[in-house]
C-alpha cells in the first residue's frame, strides 16, 4: 500500500468529517481536531480536509465526500483518515465500495475510533470480514425478494409486467433497499432477484419508505 513505500514526511493524508446538524452540540471541529492531532503525532502531512455540514449518514450524495472520491482519482494524497466508520458511510455496502476503490488506488483508510488501518495485517483482516457481511446482507435482501414474489404468486398475483407492481410491502422494501445501498444496477438487480427490470424499477418508484 502507499504509506509502506514512503517517509513519515512524505505520507498526504486528507481527512474527512461529517454532522447531521450543527444544532445539539455537534461541531465538526470535535473530528477534525482530533484527526489533525493524530496526523501530527505520526508526523504526517495533512494536504486537504473534506467536511460535510448539516448533511444526513443516508444521505447518497454529499458534496465533500464526493469531492473526497474526485481528489482521490487524482491520486492528491496516500491516506483518508476518518473519525469514525459512521461518519464516512452510510452502509456496510457503501463502506465497502470505498474501500475497494481506495485500494485500487493505492490510498490507505484509517478510521480512529475504530483504530482501523488498511495498511496493517489487522486492518486487512477487518477488510475482509466487512467484504462478507456485505455478502451475507446482499444473499439476505435476495432471499427476502424471492419469499415476498413467492407470497404473492400464492396470492394469485401476477408477477410479470402489470400497470403496478404486485409485489407485497415487504418484497417492495426489500428491492428498495437493495436499491438505495448501491452497487448495482437496475438490470442487475432484476437478474440477481430473478425478475424483469420492469418490475424493479415499478417496485423502486411505488415504494415510499418514509411515507407511513
Amino acid at each position: 500500500m502507499a504509506t509502506q513505500s514512503l517517509s513519515h514526511q512524505n505520507i498526504r493524508v486528507a481527512i474527512y468529517a461529517r454532522v447531521s446538524t450543527t444544532n445539539h452540540g455537534q461541531d465538526p471541529a470535535v473530528q477534525t481536531r482530533e484527526l489533525k492531532e493524530y496526523i501530527e503525532r505520526r508526523g504526517w502531512r495533512l494536504v486537504g480536509e473534506f467536511v460535510d455540514i448539516g448533511i444526513s449518514g443516508t444521505k447518497e450524495k454529499r458534496p465533500e465526500l464526493d469531492r473526497l472520491m474526485s481528489e482521490a482519482y487524482k491520486r492528491r494524497f496516500d491516506i483518508v483518515c476518518v473519525w469514525r466508520f459512521d461518519r464516512f458511510a452510510r452502509s456496510v455496502s457503501h463502506l465497502l465500495r470505498a474501500l475497494e476503490t481506495f485500494k485500487a488506488l493505492g490510498i490507505d483508510f484509517i478510521s480512529f475510533s475504530e483504530q482501523m488501518d488498511t495498511s496493517t495485517p489487522a486492518g486487512k483482516m477487518v477488510f475482509t470480514v466487512l467484504g462478507a457481511v456485505a455478502e451475507l446482507e446482499r444473499s439476505l435482501i435476495v432471499e427476502r425478494v424471492r419469499a415476498g414474489m413467492r407470497n404473492a404468486r400464492v396470492k394469485g398475483k401476477c408477477i410479470g409486467r402489470p400497470a403496478k407492481t404486485s409485489l407485497d410491502q415487504d418484497a417492495r422494501r426489500s428491492i428498495w433497499e437493495a436499491h438505495n445501498r448501491g452497487g448495482l444496477s437496475l438490470r442487475q438487480l432484476a437478474t440477481q432477484f430473478s425478475t424483469s427490470l420492469g418490475t424493479v424499477q415499478r417496485c423502486i418508484q411505488a415504494y415510499q419508505p418514509f411515507s407511513a
